[in-house]
């Protein structure tokens, strides 16, 4: 490849790459074009996308937007987009796992690894980590949570201070009045 090449090749990936802080990087092994077609047909259906790039390219685009990635040897797909970065890992797991029905069947396609938020994980822990709007979530409960048991232990004795008085004054009209001397 010529220079001027590169640098028109680069300029498009860090064009491309630009704000893009999740990934899946894959390793097809014995991919053909049937497989490639259906790996990228279902990957775009779940709003991914897919690109084939040079392992020096993915390293020095990575390492300018502040990401570490060793992407190995062996050619590289990047896919990225999607919802979240669990969306995206469990996009890409799925289809994975369509490409190889049959665990006695060689893999066509080998996940490298994920990145989630510029952070380097396996496949696996990309496709469980909570979506943003999970982790508010969470955040949110345990906050109300803790609230609501301070608001709990605050009115328990007062309802049951109630309680008591309501039982006494019932008790109460059901004797007689003491007569009037």
């Amino acid at each position: 490849m010529s220079k001027k090449i590169k640098e028109l090749e680069l300029n498009d990936l860090r064009k491309t790459f630009k704000g893009v802080r999740d990934f899946v990087l894959l390793e097809p092994l014995k991919l053909d074009s049937a497989a490639d077609y259906t790996l990228r047909k279902n990957l775009r259906d779940k709003k991914v996308r897919v690109k084939m790039v040079k392992n020096s390219f993915v390293k020095k685009v990575f390492d300018e937007n502040g990401m570490k990635v060793d992407p190995g040897s062996g050619p590289t797909l990047l896919c990225w987009g999607a919802d979240s970065p669990k969306a995206l890992g469990t996009a890409v797991d799925a289809v994975l796992k369509q490409l190889r029905p049959d665990p006695k069947l060689p893999e066509k396609v080998k996940a490298k690894t994920g990145i989630a938020d510029g952070e380097l994980m396996p496949l696996d822990q990309l496709k469980v980590i909570p979506t943003r709007q999970e982790a508010i979530g969470d955040v949110l409960n345990a906050l109300l949570s803790a609230g609501s048991s301070i608001v709990g232990a605050l009115t328990g004795p007062a309802t049951q201070l109630a309680g008591i008085l309501k039982a006494i004054e019932e008790k109460g009209e059901g004797a007689p009045a003491p007569a009037a001397g």
